[in-house]
């Protein structure tokens, strides 16, 4: 609960310090915008390790045609940032990086983009940092050791449309202040799923394939949580909260936790674990 209470300070912080720098940059109303395309072939690689960071903009993420290792298009601000492509022995990183001038609200309407598509045939560690964006990210088919997410003041919406090909070690997706969705996140395939949530709306949807049990934490600092569950699989919810309200329909309270109603039964178990701190905490059951 302390470390809820402090998320949420900090969260709420962190926006105050990134509005405050979008306002105070210097405005400059002439833009250059310059697109580029870069893209390379699969050559036998065995694994990944991938690091894609975004600013700014609109930013998509999904499976690459065959025989493609990645393909980046990316459209950006070249008065503000610089592209990144860089690849060497297995590590690939991606995206853009500021060129030290700021982001002005007076800089225009039109926003950057960056559309990512990285190949389905090598196992990789994907890491995905970015700031002020509209993300949409699928997932789907992508053969995830492990997944690493960090995003600041964003809308993010990530759906594994289709099951992870490989074991996951863990999940960590770490959500500023946003508007946050996740989809099918059984597809995963993940022992361990994390998410760390500071201000805003988190919707997490645990649909998709079960193939193993896993356990999942959630620490939310201040904000509106919901949890969506398929029937059939066997839930345990922990929760340890200060201000914040529980609405855990079809679940049974036995002792510290509560359990779907038909966990004893279950093929497949997870333990949800949440930590929150003011705001309230909704659990629904999906078909």
């Amino acid at each position: 609960m302390a470390r809820a209470l402090r998320r949420a300070a900090g969260a709420t912080a962190a926006l105050g310090a990134i509005v405050g720098l979008l306002v105070l940059a210097p405005g400059a109303e002439a833009q250059s915008w310059r697109t580029v395309t870069t893209s390379r072939q699969l050559a036998g690689e065995e694994s990944l390790d991938v690091e894609v960071s975004y600013g700014a903009g609109r930013f998509r993420v999904a499976p690459a045609e065959p025989g493609l290792l990645y393909r980046m298009q990316l459209r950006y601000d070249e008065e503000a940032f610089e592209p990144v492509n860089e690849y060497r022995g297995g590590r690939l990183r991606l995206g853009t990086e500021g060129n030290g001038e700021g982001i002005s609200l007076g800089r225009g309407r039109t926003e950057g983009e960056l559309d990512l598509r990285l190949t389905r045939a090598v196992p990789m560690h994907l890491r995905l940092r970015f700031g002020a964006v509209r993300a949409d990210l699928d997932l789907g088919g992508l053969s995830l050791t492990d997944l690493e997410l960090s995003t600041g003041a964003s809308e993010s919406r990530i759906d594994v449309s289709e099951p992870n090909p490989v074991a996951m070690r863990r999940a960590e997706l770490e959500v500023g202040a946003a508007e946050f969705t996740a989809r099918h996140l059984g597809n995963l395939n993940a022992e361990r799923i994390e998410i760390d949530a500071g201000v805003g709306e988190v919707t997490l949807e645990f649909t998709g394939e079960w193939r193993r049990d896993a356990a999942v934490t959630v620490d939310l600092g201040l904000g509106a949580l919901e949890l969506r569950f398929p029937e059939g699989l066997g839930v345990k919810l922990e929760k340890d909260s200060f201000l914040t309200s529980l609405d855990a329909q079809r679940m049974v309270k036995r002792d510290d936790a509560y359990y779907s109603l038909g966990w004893d039964e279950a093929k497949r178990r997870i333990t949800v674990s949440v930590d929150a701190a003011l705001g309230s905490v909704n659990v629904a059951w999906v078909r």
